[in-house]
């Protein structure tokens, strides 16, 4: 079995040794970490500039705010389908999932500080908190991607995707997922467990996602990959953010 394998289904084995078939690599336009970093950042920024103007939208009632999130969920999700078979597309497309990603983020995380005052602030800084984190322990060694860490990673992976898309088959037949399935929907022991190990399962991936990245540099990918890299960790790192945002809003709700 290979070593190199992820999570987060934008970033494979295959992904990065096909573009390396296809391209002419020389140490000018090859990928590296810190260029992967650098852009990672600047799609945070321009993350963070559409969720701010999507939250001030939502927050003041704005007509569009529905218009944002769904465009935001569904332009992201048709662009990393794209991605996932275009990755030379890379660099007019990661920045746009980012600017898209923001809209949906920001208005969604508007609701959650209507309904819980300051749990916005909390979840941004854990989710920084915990992304730094998991960076140090990759770079230091102390958690190291090995073939047994990352089969169990990718099934637990996998099984929360199937069980999020089948909660959300059952509520568009109109069921509410959250009354018929309270313990974990809901803010008792059982759902803050469960909340607490999908976030586990997602800080995880980002070592799988730091590993991805290094082996592509290692490999001498092409310099757009840096890109497709930040894209897969970007994704990665809205999917943390959202499920410490809803952790968050289940401790609050015993309060």
């Amino acid at each position: 079995m290979s070593l190199f394998k992820s999570g987060n289904p934008t970033l494979s084995e295959n992904k990065f040794r096909d573009t390396i078939i296809s391209t002419t690599i020389t140490d000018e336009n090859a990928m590296t970490i810190k260029g992967t970093l650098n852009k990672f950042g600047f799609m945070l920024l321009m993350l963070m500039g559409t969720a701010f103007y999507s939250w001030k939208e939502a927050s003041n009632g704005g007509a569009n705010t529905m218009g944002m999130i769904w465009g935001g969920v569904i332009g992201g999700f048709i662009i990393a389908l794209v991605l996932m078979f275009k990755r030379e597309w890379s660099p007019y497309l990661a920045p746009l999932y980012a600017l898209l990603e923001g809209l949906f983020i920001g208005a969604i995380s508007s609701f959650f500080n209507a309904a819980y005052p300051g749990i916005v602030i909390q979840a941004v800084g854990l989710t920084f908190s915990v992304g730094i984190g998991m960076y140090f322990l990759f770079s230091m060694k102390i958690i190291r991607a090995t073939e047994k860490f990352k089969s169990i990673l990718i099934a637990a992976t996998v099984g929360i995707g199937l069980f999020y898309l089948a909660t959300f088959i059952i509520g568009m037949f109109g069921v509410d997922v959250n009354e018929s399935m309270p313990f974990i929907n809901g803010g008792g022991m059982f759902g803050i467990g469960f909340s607490l190990f999908v976030v586990a399962i997602a800080a995880l991936n980002l070592i799988l996602d730091f590993d991805m990245i290094e082996k592509g540099a290692e490999m001498g990918a092409p310099k757009y990959m840096e890109w497709y890299g930040a894209f897969g960790l970007m994704v990665t790192f809205v999917w943390l953010y959202l499920e410490i945002l809803r952790l968050l809003s289940k401790i609050s709700s015993r309060n």
